[in-house]
């Protein structure tokens, strides 16, 4: 599954990487947008697979972020 940025966001943190398990609802990764701080949770439990994104990175709608499998 391919978690997605929703709106234009600027990456604070990742806090996972490729092997790592998760499941629903660990935070992956954190966003921040219009100073406003967006913690993105996984929606399914798996493992990393692919991180997309790093720190400081300005992503758009749509711009993959991690793929978990």
């Amino acid at each position: 599954m391919e978690i997605k940025a929703r709106v234009p966001e600027k990456v604070m943190e990742v806090n996972v990487k490729v092997g790592d398990s998760v499941k629903i609802k660990d935070i992956v990764a954190v966003l921040e947008a219009m100073k406003m701080k967006q913690p993105i949770p996984s929606p399914v439990d798996g493992v990393v697979k692919e991180i997309k994104i790093e720190v400081g990175q300005r992503i758009n709608p749509g711009d993959v972020m991690v793929v978990v499998e």
